[in-house]
């Protein structure tokens, strides 16, 4: 009696976990906009402020998972590989890929901004001073990659003095040979474990994202958005196009692999990407829908993207451009060709030397504005809707550490081709969370 009736007890949800996990992810996008939109309308932008904490418990879960996920992929990863020859070779096309299209996003950023002016007849009479933060210099970027001590790295997340020790501990394993094997398979038993971890937090993401959305929604609404449209406007529409162009042609050309495939295996990472606003919090996920949607190996895999989410900014570095224009124009600012690749070169190496600093993009920007004479008050004017400008920015950050992953992996001969063509995404059936939907 218990089986034949187990199938009835879980129809009612049925529809529901076992839909794939982008799928729900999008519905809860779209429920949450709509919810805090009305909200928002009605007057009741608290309520929708009240929701907040369901999407913090998520973000706090992804966050959970970045120190320790980073340390033990990049060791593994590092690790496994068969020499240090090997390693240089993947640093080498890895590192030339993140910089060139970070260079190609804030040309387009640049571009967009520059035909269609989105800061001409923008009011000042809003903004306010916002005090300047310093960029850290040269030197003290370099001396900060070598941890003094491991231990703290971990304890304040130091993301990339942990990837320096990991990469060096890795490297020390591969030079130890045999000896080290019971290490080696220490961190792969640790890697197993830390990937399920990833599974079932990533299974609670519908409810997060449907929380977060509701509270940007309600919190911000309409009446903010529309003075600044264009600008908002001019990033998203950057975005896709470095998106579509940028990767689609990477994968394309380059990877010789279908690009609709390469977006239908990201989506996943992604939407998470556009609602957490953070790429190292997207990490786990993006690793997940690399290995098992787009079929990068786990050696490139636990390489590529643990740097891409730290060092990879082609997002940020496009909202660099439309922003720096952006406040050229509201200042009435012409600039010239020579402060155009200015622009270009510091946001380039400024997406590595501010990685892994608090307030990346704020830092990036003051730095990109004191590079060309630009007034530091300018960013008050875009401070209000940063948060909508973030998620667009963040979102195309892990889309090009996907891509990047599938050309080098690709390169080197590590790609399964038949994973990659097989559309097949995380359905809501196989998280942890539907299964505990199912047993209620």
């Amino acid at each position: 009696m218990k089986n034949s009736s187990s199938p009835a007890r879980r129809r009612p949800f049925a529809f529901w976990t076992g839909m794939q996990l982008w799928k729900q992810i999008f519905i809860a996008l779209t429920l949450g906009v709509i919810l805090g939109t009305v909200l928002n309308q009605t007057g009741n932008a608290e309520l929708a402020a009240s929701v907040k904490p369901i999407g913090d418990l998520f973000i706090r879960g992804i966050k959970m998972l970045i120190v320790p996920l980073i340390f033990i992929s990049l060791v593994t990863g590092v690790a496994s590989l068969q020499d240090l020859a090997t390693m240089g070779r993947l640093s080498a096309k890895t590192f030339a890929l993140y910089l060139a299209t970070t260079a190609v996003a804030i040309s387009i950023g640049l571009a967009l901004a520059a035909v269609f002016k989105p800061g001409v007849g923008i009011d000042l009479g809003a903004a306010k001073t916002v005090a300047a933060q310093d960029a850290p210099s040269i030197t003290d970027t370099l001396l900060g990659l070598v941890p003094t001590n491991p231990i703290e790295a971990f304890a304040t997340g130091n993301v990339l003095q942990i990837i320096v020790f990991a990469i060096l501990l890795g490297m020390a394993i591969v030079l130890a040979g045999d000896t080290a094997k019971p290490l080696k398979r220490l961190f792969e038993s640790a890697a197993e474990v830390m990937y399920k971890l990833t599974s079932i937090i990533i299974s609670f993401a519908p409810y997060g994202v449907f929380a977060l959305m509701t509270w940007v929604a309600g919190t911000y609404g309409l009446d903010l958005l529309a003075p600044l449209a264009k600008v908002i406007a001019m990033v998203y529409l950057g975005c896709a196009v470095h998106a579509l162009v940028v990767y689609g042609g990477l994968i394309k050309l380059v990877a010789r692999l279908s690009p609709l495939r390469y977006f239908q295996g990201s989506i996943e990472p992604i939407m998470v990407a556009f609602t957490s606003t953070s790429s190292s919090g997207t990490l786990p996920v993006t690793m997940m829908s690399a290995e098992r949607n787009l079929g990068v190996s786990r050696r490139v895999s636990s390489f590529v993207l643990p740097l891409g989410a730290t060092i990879n900014m082609d997002g940020t570095a496009l909202y660099q451009g439309v922003c720096a224009v952006f406040i050229a124009q509201v200042y009435g600012i012409d600039l010239n060709a020579s402060q155009y690749l200015t622009i270009v070169l510091t946001s380039t190496l400024a997406s590595i030397g501010t990685a892994g600093v608090p307030g990346a993009g704020l830092i990036m920007l003051s730095l990109v504005l004191t590079s060309v004479g630009l007034p530091l008050e300018g960013i008050a004017i875009i401070a209000g809707i940063d948060r909508i400008l973030d998620m667009a920015r963040t979102a195309v950050n892990v889309a090009g550490d996907s891509a990047v992953a599938c050309v080098v992996a690709r390169s080197e001969g590590e790609l399964d081709e038949a994973v990659f063509n097989t559309p097949h995404v995380l359905k809501g059936d196989e998280t942890f969370a539907s299964r505990l939907i199912d047993q209620n």
